[in-house]
């Protein structure tokens, strides 16, 4: 048997990683739906509970870097995200990016929180209606980090399911009711739909046709600082105002908070 010849390519598509829970079935396929083909998605899973609390959340902080340190160690990552906007506020941006740091190459780490508080930047927002899936314990951290962050909640409301099976079932229509209904309890700049295993992305231009407000969801504002980060535009048709935001595309390292 002789060896073949070859040669190695001087350069490798932009690469962007992400960390999905182990329990999410929404965000690969929302991602892959928006990212353009010229940006390479790879994705580890970290081990997560059915049940949504607390402690369940701030059970996958010991997991992350291991988690992280599965994806492929030559690759180059020009931003990874960690899928979980609940588990972002439970273990903090800084940790979660000294984490990811630790486990794996990437000039950026992002995540829901850091990006919708980018997003609403971009918008000029500074009142949330939110829309979340989760029992109580878990949406007043969220609340509370986001107003830490300089936006008010002037309006909320939960499904308040504790199973994470559960979540990603939720009834479109539920979903879109509860947005305007929502939205209709307080003046707000904008809505945001909260979970990045709940599915909302083909809801998206429909609830902001119907409220007139920019609808944001978990998965839409993460994959748009990625592609911030990846200095890269989203794929056409992608939904919602948050595109026609002006606001310039990075290539610079960023710190946990944007």
């Amino acid at each position: 048997m002789s060896a073949l010849p070859y040669t190695l390519v001087d350069r490798m598509p932009p690469q962007l990683g992400l960390v999905a829970l182990q329990s999410d079935e929404t965000i690969e396929r929302d991602l892959r739906q928006l990212l353009p083909d010229s940006i390479e998605l790879l994705v580890t899973r970290i081990p997560s509970a059915e049940d949504v609390t607390p402690k369940t959340l701030a059970a996958m902080e010991p997991e992350l870097a291991n988690a992280v340190s599965l994806l492929p160690r030559a690759a180059q990552f020009t931003a990874l995200g960690y899928g979980c906007t609940s588990g972002t506020a439970q273990i903090g941006e800084e940790r979660i990016a000294e984490l990811v740091h630790s486990g794996c190459h990437t000039r950026a780490v992002t995540q829901p929180i850091s990006a919708l508080v980018a997003a609403c930047a971009a918008l000029s927002v500074r009142r949330l209606a939110i829309v979340s899936p989760y029992v109580a314990a878990v949406s007043e951290r969220l609340i509370a980090e986001l107003n830490s962050r300089g936006l008010h909640i002037s309006a909320f409301g939960s499904f308040e399911e504790g199973q994470e099976a559960q979540v990603v079932r939720i009834a479109p229509d539920a979903v879109r009711s509860g947005a305007i209904a929502v939205a209709e309890m307080a003046e707000c700049d904008a809505i945001f739909l909260s979970c990045t295993n709940l599915r909302t992305l083909d809801l998206i231009e429909d609830v902001e046709a119907a409220t007139g407000l920019p609808v944001l969801s978990s998965n839409l504002v993460l994959a748009w600082d990625m592609m911030r980060h990846a200095g890269v535009t989203a794929r056409p048709g992608a939904p919602g105002r948050l595109w026609e935001a002006e606001i310039p595309l990075r290539n610079t390292e960023s710190s946990a908070k944007t």
